[in-house]
């Protein structure tokens, strides 16, 4: 199992879920679309020979998003970040896949 992580404007955050839960990411147990989400500022600035979503190349654009983390089957991982980086509006979406353990109690 993985954790993806990954930060989407406002704008694009219901277009990118879903994408994602369509991939088969947010499964748990016998429940679907799980994740959770919580509103942030991110900073960036484009660099020369970016094409940026928001803002303009040289200047740092600080925009309100929301990170979203949730948990995806090993067999549904890269069919996860494929439709993340699809859906997602900026030309190079951050995001994080962490390696879960599997602990038995």
């Amino acid at each position: 199992m993985y954790k993806l992580c990954f930060y989407v404007p406002e704008s694009h955050l219901h277009e990118v879920k879903q994408a994602v839960f369509a991939a088969g990411a947010g499964r748990i147990g016998q429940y679907d679309s799980c994740c959770w989400q919580v509103l942030g500022q991110g900073q960036f600035r484009p660099l020369q020979g970016s094409q940026p979503y928001l803002g303009q190349v040289g200047e740092v654009e600080q925009v309100t998003e929301w990170k979203v983390e949730l948990v995806v089957a090993d067999e549904s991982i890269h069919q996860a970040v494929k439709a993340l980086k699809q859906a997602h509006p900026y030309e190079t979406p951050a995001f994080e896949v962490w390696r879960l353990s599997d602990l038995q109690f």
